[in-house]
């Protein structure tokens, strides 16, 4: 069977080089391996996501000659999916719900690094203390009646337990070299949320299950989803789903050595389209060979 390959942009901003390099990887590794590619349209997030910025992304993909297969597989489609899984690892025990909104969590938060050092995940976002494991099903039926906001969060202690040790083959490198057999460390997020009461699913929970359900074989991305691969080797196990292989690339960086990212206004492929740039100057300030 020939590899499958995918690109898997978020409609909420225009694409910069950063994508480009991950979309053009995607597609000159699927031309040389006579494989596929999938475009994937990862629109969870219905709030800051815009049918405009997605008719963007085809036509951004179109300018720098990327092809791909149809029909495109939008997230914002499939969410029963997405809630079945959640729920299965509900009944296995795997999941519970917390309660508290951001700023409660922040609270949480301050309090325990008043009292010394807190653990922060490999993103720098301080773990969740975990106080809602502690509740009881009173509790527990009390907020979810008073319309409390509601997360479903993994139980990461006892999900590893039973998971095991797992690892992951890395044909790219992470952002320390990392390479070849590397091993998983879920435990290093907490207890992640797989999903809230306002949408059935989150990143990590969605991107195993379409990876798995479109065949994936060869998932191709920035190294700053690298230590993310923990989590979804982590659900894969738990599901029983297939393993990629994985190949994490550097990224795109700015002057001031800042990763670019629509959030901190990286100029977008349109603008430099606009400037009349064509893709072959993309690919080569992508660091890409050209066509």
């Amino acid at each position: 069977m020939p590899p499958v390959f995918r690109f898997a942009p978020s409609p909420n901003g225009y694409l910069h080089l950063g994508h480009a390099r991950s979309a053009l990887l995607n597609f000159d590794l699927a031309q040389q391996a006579g494989g596929r590619l999938l475009l994937r349209i990862e629109d969870i997030d219905r709030a800051r996501c815009n049918p405009h910025f997605e008719a963007a992304i085809f036509e951004d993909l179109d300018w720098l000659g990327i092809t791909w297969e149809t029909p495109v597989r939008r997230q914002s489609e499939h969410f029963a999916q997405y809630r079945a899984a959640a729920d299965r690892l509900a009944r296995a025990g795997l999941l519970y719900p917390s309660f508290e909104s951001r700023a409660g969590i922040a609270r949480l938060v301050a309090e325990e690094q008043a009292r010394g050092k807190w653990p922060h995940d490999p993103d720098g976002v301080p773990l969740y203390p975990g106080v809602a494991r502690t509740l009881t099903p009173k509790a527990v039926a009390e907020l979810r009646l008073a319309g409390a906001p509601t997360a479903l969060r993994l139980d990461m202690d006892e999900a590893c337990r039973r998971a095991r040790e797992l690892d992951w083959t890395e044909l790219g490198a992470g952002p320390s070299g990392e390479t070849d057999a590397v091993l998983a460390r879920p435990q290093a997020w907490g207890d992640v949320i797989l999903a809230r009461k306002e949408t059935p699913t989150s990143y990590h929970l969605s991107v195993v299950i379409d990876d798995a359900l479109q065949g994936v074989t060869d998932v191709v991305r920035g190294q700053d989803l690298f230590w993310s691969t923990s989590v979804h080797r982590l659900l894969q196990a738990l599901l029983g789903l297939p393993q990629p292989v994985y190949r994490h690339h550097a990224l795109v960086r700015d002057e001031s050595g800042a990763k670019l990212a629509k959030s901190n206004g990286a100029i977008s492929l349109r603008e430099l389209r606009a400037q009349g740039l064509g893709a072959a100057d993309i690919r080569r300030m992508a660091g890409l060979p050209a066509a």
